[in-house]
């Protein structure tokens, strides 16, 4: 089991990527505690994998509150003694227009949620894991980071600051013991946010959702897109000691969208 004897926070857990993260790392042996601000889809996450013979623990919580995120990390010792893996995966897809059209509220809202949390809590960890000599932090970007796609301004620039957060958290915690790496997932339409992306291209382009979708897909080698169960499986490669020489990097899980 990968990840026999630790403990995984994973933000954004109650459903879509977090969810899927959650149950994978359960299953590879890790105590997980699931975090997001809705507290009824974390307890039904927790519980799936306790029903499974896994442990797993829930704490409701918003991190781009900082005392939401103290909370976290502090249920999260009460509830099983340390913390070895963080995954910061909550995100917010934010509005879906043009730079001109988004209001300087809604910017902040989008990098409070995906760009502050992932420092605050990253921040909270760290001191433990630098005594320990070991851990893993795990940073949820996205292709929107990479590529240039229009009406996502607040969301593709949180993301590429997350992907240069990684780095410095890399280079920081490289000879203390800590790895600090991203993920970047492609499209995965079982999750809200994409289907809210979708929703909103289409009302913005006054055109079907779904043969957009279709004509993004025709972008990517694979020509199809990705399974929360996807990324799920590359994020346990990446905390896992698989990974032990990788840090700094950012693993597209995109099906070929991107090359960098």
């Amino acid at each position: 089991m990968l990840l026999k004897g630790q403990v995984a926070i994973v933000t954004g857990g109650g459903r879509g990527i977090g969810r899927a993260i959650a149950k994978k790392f359960a299953t590879a042996g890790a105590s997980v505690v699931v975090s997001a601000r809705t507290e009824k889809e974390i307890e039904q996450v927790a519980l799936e994998i306790q029903d499974a013979g896994c442990k797993a623990a829930s704490v409701a919580g918003d991190v781009s509150r900082e005392p939401d995120c103290e909370k976290i990390v502090r249920e999260a010792r009460n509830a099983f003694g340390a913390v070895h893996v963080l995954v910061n995966n909550a995100g917010l897809l934010g509005p879906v227009a043009p730079i001109e059209q988004v209001s300087a509220r809604s910017w902040d809202e989008v990098m409070a949620v995906n760009l502050r949390g992932p420092f605050l809590l990253s921040r909270l960890v760290l001191p433990e894991m630098y005594a320990r000599g070991s851990g893993a932090i795990l940073n949820i970007v996205s292709i929107a980071a990479k590529a240039a796609f229009q009406l996502n301004g607040a969301y593709a620039a949180s993301k590429a600051g997350l992907i240069g957060l990684t780095r410095t958290l890399a280079a920081e915690g490289a000879r203390k013991g800590v790895r600090v790496n991203a993920l970047s997932p492609g499209p995965v339409p079982e999750t809200l946010m994409s289907q809210e992306l979708g929703r909103g291209l289409a009302e913005y382009f006054q055109a079907d959702s779904e043969k957009l979708f279709k004509q993004m897909c025709q972008g990517i080698l694979q020509g199809r897109p990705q399974t929360a169960d996807e990324i799920a499986a590359a994020a346990l490669f990446l905390v896992s000691d698989h990974a032990s020489a990788i840090t700094g990097q950012t693993l597209n899980v995109d099906g070929g969208m991107a090359f960098y």
